[in-house]
């Protein structure tokens, strides 16, 4: 029997899913027959497809992230699957970033992701099924990140919550991370440039392209489904093979 993932009469929310990365993932659960809930601080400024839900929210405050997982388990009567995607950080001189930068910054992708990931579990915990909860990471994570210190130091420690949240709370509700590299969205030519500029980030990438914001909506669907119910406490790569240093192209070690 030919293998496939069915999430017809599943409910998803996806943080941070109005618009780039995150629209690319609710996609890819909608495609799968998952209902789309999708939450964000600002209305799409793109329409979004009949069927989805739009929950107003700045998750960065821990009342107001309850009360938009309240409001997405309302919709559909259940919760399947939450995945924690909405972060992010423009540059900044680490010796210069003002307190109150770095706070933010901290709060939207490290704190958000607890304060939704602890209320989707009050309600995972106790219906049939339990659920998945997926930690949308970073590849600075894992290396130094210079002008996103704040960025680098919260990705690193939603990789360490995602490990302690599986052991928590398995074996109902399943807790797992992605680690993204570069990602082609709406603004990626503010990140990578363009033409030649952009071919150059590319030649770095393994794969030899950036991804497409699907290309992580497909290994959030596979975490969501049965086929990774053995599956928590994991970090999955979707960076095209990371960063390549340049001391490979310079012919050192």
């Amino acid at each position: 029997m030919a293998l496939e993932i069915d999430l017809t009469g599943k409910a998803v929310l996806v943080t941070g899913g109005t618009k780039g990365v995150g629209r690319g993932i609710a996609q890819r659960f909608a495609d799968a027959g998952a209902s789309v809930v999708v939450c964000a601080r600002r209305e799409p400024e793109v329409a979004l497809p009949d069927g989805w839900t739009f929950v107003p929210a700045d998750l960065r405050d821990g009342e107001a992230a309850w009360a938009a997982v309240d409001a997405a388990h309302g919709v559909h009567g259940r919760l399947d699957c939450v995945v924690n995607n909405a972060g992010g950080s423009p540059p900044a001189d680490s010796a210069e970033a003002s307190p109150r930068f770095s706070e933010r910054i901290v709060a939207l992708n490290l704190l958000a992701p607890m304060f939704v990931a602890q209320r989707a579990y009050h309600y995972m915990k106790d219906q049939p099924g339990g659920g998945s909860i997926v930690n949308v990471g970073s590849i600075v994570a894992q290396r130094p990140s210079p002008t996103t210190a704040a960025y680098g130091a919260a990705k690193a420690g939603l990789k360490q919550l995602t490990q302690t949240l599986a052991m928590e709370w398995a074996p109902v509700v399943r807790v797992n991370s992605i680690t993204c590299g570069y990602i082609l969205t709406e603004q990626a030519e503010l990140f990578y440039g363009d033409g030649d500029t952009r071919a150059q980030v590319e030649a770095l990438i393994p794969l030899g392209r950036l991804a497409m914001p699907t290309d992580i909506g497909d290994v959030a669907v596979w975490l969501a489904s049965d086929l990774a119910s053995y599956v928590t406490g994991a970090d999955v790569a979707a960076h095209g093979g990371g960063d390549r240093p340049q001391v490979v192209d310079e012919g050192g070690a």
